[in-house]
């Protein structure tokens, strides 16, 4: 067997759930409705990353995998969609060729940094549309990971929050933890959502970083 046989063997198999004569649950999903399987498979991998078991992590890679699998099977039989797996991988192969002018031009770059500063450029004539830091951000990201990406985009316009002391804050990911959970623990006792309060903040932060760029 050579390499990527066993991705078009997998690619066959979604063809054939979905085909005639296939599965009539898989036969009849839209996008919209594998939203949720989708999301709960990311999670899925991200528990199995966090676990570091080599069996866990294949089994919930291949189970991202075939959400994106099956989406571009559902769009290569739904008319106005007409692309397939083949698109989408040539588009992604385009677009890292692009975003790696270290790699596949003649830029160079000697560190992180320099490569994020590349991005930032190529992202901003890609998507000329995109007239704010805050652009592209998805919304629907649960509140703490949200929170960390705009504090770094509010940066770039020179919106910082005030971090907390550093004699007094959390030295290690651990401790941070801890800190986390009992601020949580402490805002229930209270009859406070600390989702929602978080989310407070995170708009009251955006409110501010479209002011700095009006």
């Amino acid at each position: 067997m050579t390499r990527g046989d066993g991705l078009l063997e997998l690619v066959a198999m979604v063809g054939r759930l979905r085909g005639p004569g296939g599965c009539p649950w898989d036969a009849e999903q839209t996008h919209e409705s594998l939203v949720q399987y989708l999301v709960e498979e990311c999670w899925e991998l991200i528990d199995a990353i966090e676990a570091g078991s080599r069996e866990e992590m294949i089994e919930e890679l291949g189970d991202v995998l075939y959400q994106v699998l099956f989406h571009a099977d559902l769009a290569a039989h739904t008319p106005g969609e007409d692309y397939d797996i083949d698109d989408v991988a040539r588009h992604m192969t385009a677009k890292m060729v692009a975003r790696h002018p270290h790699v596949f031009g003649d830029r160079e770059a000697e560190t992180a940094a320099d490569v994020v500063a590349f991005w930032d450029d190529l992202k901003a004539s890609e998507k000329p549309h995109r007239t704010s830091v805050l652009d592209g951000v998805p919304q629907g990201m649960p509140a703490l990971a949200l929170a960390q990406k705009l504090l770094g985009k509010a940066e770039k316009v020179g919106v910082v929050r005030e971090a907390t002391d550093a004699a007094s804050a959390p030295a290690t990911e651990a401790e941070l933890g801890d800190t986390l959970l009992a601020l949580v623990a402490s805002a229930r006792a209270q009859g406070l959502d600390a989702e929602r309060a978080l989310r407070g903040a995170i708009r009251s932060l955006q409110d501010d970083v479209r002011a700095a760029e009006a």
